[in-house]
């Protein structure tokens, strides 16, 4: 099989996360899996022994899938394509071909499976057993793509794109995917640049991720900021590519998204009931630093809180953390668990209403009950100290406001730290990581 390298101009809008391709001799198929020096580096053999993302869907919101290519056939589900509004989400031949590819390749880098006996040739995904849900973007705000993949069973959304068309619309579908426990990732983009994560890398609730090479090296062009939470692979990758059987190998903060997002399947597998913030939880609480970077101050600007490691991130003992973990929330999140519920009906105000009249009924003659027996029980007492000596009885001690603890009230804990602050070197702090 020969493998296809060719050199891509980056496109504007929708693809400032793309891989950068590079154009090089052709190899062998056998060579293929050797070339694939990020499995090696991420451990991933290793990982497979605990999960391989069985389960668990990914939406890929790209340029389209290669649905049929060989290594990835019976991965992918039937998807949506908003640029024709059909239900075939792959490329189509008018496209470009950095947009003809580069669906396939995100899709291949999460969840390839190679082919032939024991899967030995070809493309495998970090997370092989995992489903892609195929969405053929529309280029905008994303909106429709993000409410579609939560609607359709994903867990993960992959957006190895970004956009500067920021709306309200694709605001409120972050937030609709984190209302539904699903964990955005994003590339952070490849112009080298402080200040230019787009959305939906700029928006709360996403998990935003820039790239290193093979030395764990921030890669040059790796986008980087605050938002910036992970870093993952990002030079020469091998992945699927199209038409037919073909394969690219590329360079960009795209990869870096895709084996994130690989990573976030893996870890859904095995702990189905983690919350997308306790998922990024246990990447970024595993997540590596090169030995020359070990003294950086946690979450850096270009390797947020280091190199994404899967295998740690699925063996090591980490509690599972607040909801959103790491992730910071989106305000709308914010007012609404603070706030009480809307749009209840008057019926179930009326309901929820009479329930808390009733409750509050019952505590109102209970207390009312035992302050009765109290005083009948003081009473009873005064009267035999009375009979027992001829004279009035001594007073009566009763515990003054304060001196007792009301059993049901509960202590003021104090501030917890936050523990995404400032955070220490990690304990895995090789690259690549030693097992």
């Amino acid at each position: 099989m020969a493998l296809k390298r060719t050199v891509h101009a980056l496109s504007a809008m929708a693809l400032t996360g793309a891989l950068v391709l590079a154009a090089a001799p052709t190899a062998l198929a056998d060579q293929t899996r050797r070339d694939q020096w990020a499995l090696n580096a991420l451990h991933a053999e290793s990982a497979w022994k605990i999960s391989k993302g069985n389960g668990v869907t990914v939406a890929v919101i790209d340029t389209g899938v290669n649905a049929e290519h060989q290594d990835l056939k019976g991965n992918v589900l039937k998807g949506k394509d908003f640029t024709d509004g059909d239900d075939d989400a792959s490329p189509e031949e008018s496209d470009s071909n950095l947009s003809a590819t580069h669906g396939t390749e995100m899709a291949s880098i999460i969840a390839g499976h190679g082919h032939g006996a024991g899967a030995a040739d070809g493309v495998l995904g970090l997370a092989p057993e995992a489903k892609i849900l195929p969405i053929r973007m529309n280029g905008g705000d994303f909106a429709d793509e993000i409410r579609y993949a939560v609607d359709h069973g994903a867990s993960i959304i992959n957006m190895s794109t970004s956009t500067s068309q920021e709306s309200s619309e694709g605001r409120d579908a972050v937030t609709y995917a984190l209302e539904h426990n699903v964990l955005i990732v994003t590339a952070s983009g490849n112009e080298g640049k402080s200040g230019q994560i787009d959305f939906p890398g700029e928006y709360p609730g996403v998990l935003t991720v820039g790239g290193v090479d093979n030395g764990g090296t921030i890669w040059e062009r790796s986008n980087y900021g605050p938002q910036v939470l992970l870093t993952a692979p990002a030079t020469h990758i091998v992945s699927a590519g199209w038409p037919g059987n073909k394969l690219s190998d590329g360079t960009g903060t795209s990869a870096s998204s895709a084996f994130v997002s690989a990573a976030a399947a893996l870890i859904k597998s095995k702990f189905p009931d983690l919350a997308p913030g306790q998922i990024a939880n246990r990447l970024v609480k595993t997540a590596v630093l090169p030995n020359a970077e070990k003294s950086l101050s946690l979450p850096d600007e270009k390797y947020g809180y280091g190199i994404v490691q899967p295998l740690a991130a699925l063996k090591d003992n980490i509690p599972a953390g607040s909801k959103y973990g790491p992730l910071t929330v989106p305000e709308s999140l914010k007012e609404k668990s603070a706030a009480p519920a809307l749009g209840a009906s008057d019926d179930e105000v009326s309901k929820a209403d009479q329930k808390a009249l009733i409750i509050w009924g019952v505590i109102g003659v209970a207390t009312l009950t035992v302050i009765g027996l109290a005083i009948l029980l003081i009473v009873k007492r005064s009267r035999r100290n009375r009979n027992s000596d001829g004279g009035p009885a001594g007073p009566v001690a009763y515990p003054q406001y304060g001196q007792q603890q009301n059993p049901y009230e509960q202590p003021v804990s104090p501030q917890p730290h936050n523990p995404y602050q400032q955070q220490p070197t990690p304990p895995h702090s090789q690259w690549p990581p030693q097992q």
